[in-house]
């Protein structure tokens, strides 16, 4: 009764038509199994590297065209940016033909020893994870530490007079005192006085940190009298993406709207200083540049917790930035 009335050597059949084979035992389909995942196993051993080059390149291409993150090794700019801060520095709209306004915050290689007046955190790590560091900034997955490169204020553009002090005691472009709320707390405008008159196609700088910044005013001497040229601008810092409590976007001050255009120091500004994006003519907040938008979008994604508001939005400052 076992057979159930089938006939001795009775195979069942695969179809309905009894024309296909016998389906595969136990062992056969085992073995089919076995063979599958090997072969997945193969595929994924050369999907892999495939994936890693594919990764790579577009990092390269991130870093070299669109943006590049640095980590911010001195306190120069404090309070703005603080020692271990991670920013993102827009270097995609340089190749439309923008250049560095006043009041932006740049990245550019050190013109000439810069960085031996400024104190920065010593790299403690071991040679091997020195060099495993170096090649992960260089494709752009690790962010950049490189120490000839400094991050500044632009205070002076080409055409411009940038001078310290007034009566005031205020540095003033073009004859216009600068209102300048992002000095660090307790730091004069400037204890180094000075009159620099900026040449076509060079930026005058100064940290937000000046009683720690070695910036323009220590190199007057120098043929251009500390100006750096735009040809050594890295690009504009953009947002401050890590740590999340200290997230901002880094825009220009209100305080170089009124700034007169170079050769008109005595006449009242009427008109804003040059910039990349900033407001429309409504005055209203003009959209992000095209390196901003993937950009700010995904930091302020990742940084709004779920009620809505970014981490870290009314917490003080702390007493540590370049």
């Amino acid at each position: 009764m076992g057979r159930r009335g089938r006939p001795a050597g009775h195979t069942a059949q695969a179809g309905p038509a009894g024309g296909g084979q016998g389906l595969p035992g136990r062992a056969e389909r085992r073995r089919l199994a076995r063979r599958v995942k090997r072969r997945r196993r193969r595929s994924a051993l050369t999907e892999i590297p495939l994936l890693i080059v594919v990764a790579v390149v577009i990092a390269l291409v991130l870093k070299t065209f669109l943006v590049q993150a640095f980590v911010i090794p001195s306190g120069s700019m404090e309070n703005t940016i603080r020692i271990g801060d991670r920013v993102l520095v827009d270097k995609l709209t340089p190749w439309f033909g923008s250049e560095p306004s006043r009041g932006d915050v740049v990245v550019f290689k050190d013109p000439s020893d810069w960085l031996s007046g400024e104190k920065q955190a010593p790299d403690t790590s071991p040679a091997a994870v020195k060099q495993l560091k170096r090649g992960l900034t260089f494709i752009g997955l690790l962010p950049s530490a490189n120490d000839r490169d400094l991050i500044k204020r632009v205070i002076g553009v080409g055409g411009d007079t940038v001078k310290c002090c007034d009566k005031n005691g205020k540095v003033t472009v073009n004859g216009k005192a600068l209102d300048e709320p992002y000095l660090a707390p307790g730091n004069a405008p400037s204890t180094i006085s000075f009159e620099v008159k900026v040449p076509k196609g060079r930026l005058f700088f100064l940290g937000d940190h000046r009683a720690l910044s070695a910036d323009s005013r220590f190199h007057l001497d120098e043929e251009f009298q500390g100006t750096v040229p735009l040809s050594d601008v890295v690009g504009r810092a953009v947002v401050i993406a890590w740590p999340f409590g200290h997230w901002r976007k880094l825009e220009e001050p209100a305080t170089f709207g009124s700034v007169p255009s170079p050769g008109d120091s005595h006449a009242a500004a009427t008109s804003r200083s040059p910039t990349v994006a900033r407001r429309d003519r409504n005055g209203l907040p003009a959209p992000p540049t095209p390196a901003e938008l993937p950009l700010v979008m995904g930091v302020v994604v990742l940084s709004r917790p779920r009620g809505g508001r970014p981490r870290g939005e009314d917490a003080p400052p702390r007493d540590h930035t370049q």
